[in-house]
């Protein structure tokens, strides 16, 4: 078996156990099975044939394992085939890779139109993990912001502020929000009673879901692991605040929609915000983003401050995920957080 084979066996074995560790046994059961069809000839050799070159990096970055698992789950959301709609509505991982085994042969060609789109989610518990930095922004400025989210997808969290949260012992948001969020929280609670008001919001990525076709909103929820019934619930919920806010993400490159869209403003405080984006940029995009982001932040003055709030993985080790703020003037780096990439925990550290 040539290296080539082996790395895209081994990147499916490995995301099998990342699904275990982060919930979702039903995933992980059938990426194992997935890797046993490819070593038998089966199947799923021809909707992997397009990646199966590619190295246990490249498996990685291009998310090869997820695209499967999550055509498997649009199919079942899209009703076009009963018998994987039913066996998905059970989660009886039996039943979903005999009916998928059909199914990939049946539906290829559905199935492979799905998985030539990069995987792409919008996980709304991510605004949990991010709140605090906002409070945090709100009481060291006291003023408005300006809130500018980049690699947005939907634009879920680009609502932070229509939520409802749970933070350890404190609660910050609207206690009638349609979605409220909860979390193992540990540590002290941020500054709940700081000021928010959000004056101006926007957003952009490279290629955003619009939250007004069904089967781009059907799409964006098949990347939700099937077994993980209340993220599902929170998404839609989540869909619902978004399109009755109008909430629109526009199509463009993070780099240079930043340049056009994010000066410091006199008597707002301007905040660019993304999370687990970084890490699937280019290098030569993260080097040109972080240059970008030096030249605003030399603009900002006492009132006309700007903060970079993000929710990245560590440099030096992929997974531990935090929560960091740099505030300008001044411009010192605080870590807040570290948190799970799904926020169902967060780890409040800040001082």
């Amino acid at each position: 078996m040539s290296d080539d084979i082996l790395d895209l066996v081994k990147g499916l074995r490995f995301q099998a156990g990342a699904c275990r560790t982060l919930g979702s046994p039903l995933n992980g059961a059938l990426l194992d099975r997935v890797a046993d069809d490819w070593l038998a000839g089966g199947p799923v050799r021809a909707l992997l044939k397009p990646w199966a070159e590619l190295d246990l990096q490249g498996q990685f970055d291009a998310a090869v394992a997820l695209r499967l698992i999550g055509s498997w789950h649009e199919l079942a959301l899209s009703g076009d085939d009963p018998a994987v709609s039913d066996a998905y509505a059970r989660l009886d991982p039996d039943a979903i890779w005999a009916a998928v085994q059909v199914a990939m042969v049946s539906h290829r060609a559905q199935l492979a139109a799905f998985m030539a789109h990069e995987p792409q989610t919008n996980e709304v518990r991510r605004s949990l993990c991010l709140v605090g930095g906002f409070l945090e922004i709100a009481q060291a400025t006291g003023l408005p912001m300006r809130c500018f989210e980049i690699a947005a997808s939907a634009g879920l969290n680009l609502s932070w502020d229509r939520y409802r949260y749970r933070l350890g012992e404190a609660a910050w948001g609207d206690p009638d929000a349609a979605l409220s969020m909860d979390t193992q929280w540990a540590g002290a609670s941020p500054p709940v009673d700081a000021a928010v008001e959000v004056v101006e919001r926007a957003a952009c990525d490279r290629r955003p879901t619009d939250l007004k076709d069904p089967g781009q909103r059907r799409r964006l929820l098949a990347y939700i692991w099937a077994d993980q019934a209340e993220r599902l619930a929170r998404a839609r919920a989540a869909i619902e605040v978004a399109l009755a806010n109008g909430v629109d993400v526009e199509s463009a490159d993070a780099v240079n929609w930043t340049r056009a869209h994010v000066t410091p403003k006199v008597g707002t405080v301007t905040v660019l915000y993304h999370s687990v984006f970084w890490q699937y940029m280019p290098a030569q995009s993260q080097a040109a983003l972080a240059a970008l982001i030096a030249e605003i932040a030399a603009t900002a003055t006492a009132d006309a401050p700007f903060a970079w709030l993000r929710m990245e993985p560590q440099p030096a080790n992929m997974a531990i995920m935090e929560v960091r703020l740099t505030l300008w003037p001044g411009g010192e780096a605080r870590q807040l957080a570290e948190v799970h990439p799904h926020g169902a925990y967060v780890n409040w550290v800040a001082a």
